[in-house]
């Protein structure tokens, strides 16, 4: 059985230290909707993180 992740939207916004938790609540109160929240520092420019949805 093949399992496909689908990016839904991604946005690239300020970095704060408590991003990871907004991401981590959504993660453990959607995920019985099929969705996926992932979040990642932006390589050019670490004041920024990407803030992606995906649906798996």
């Amino acid at each position: 059985m093949e399992s496909k992740i689908e990016v839904l939207s991604t946005i690239k916004i300020q970095q704060s230290p408590d991003l990871y938790k907004i991401v981590d609540s959504l993660n453990r109160t959607l995920k019985d909707r099929d969705l996926m929240f992932g979040l990642a520092l932006d390589q050019e420019d670490q004041e920024k993180a990407i803030f992606t949805i995906y649906r798996t």
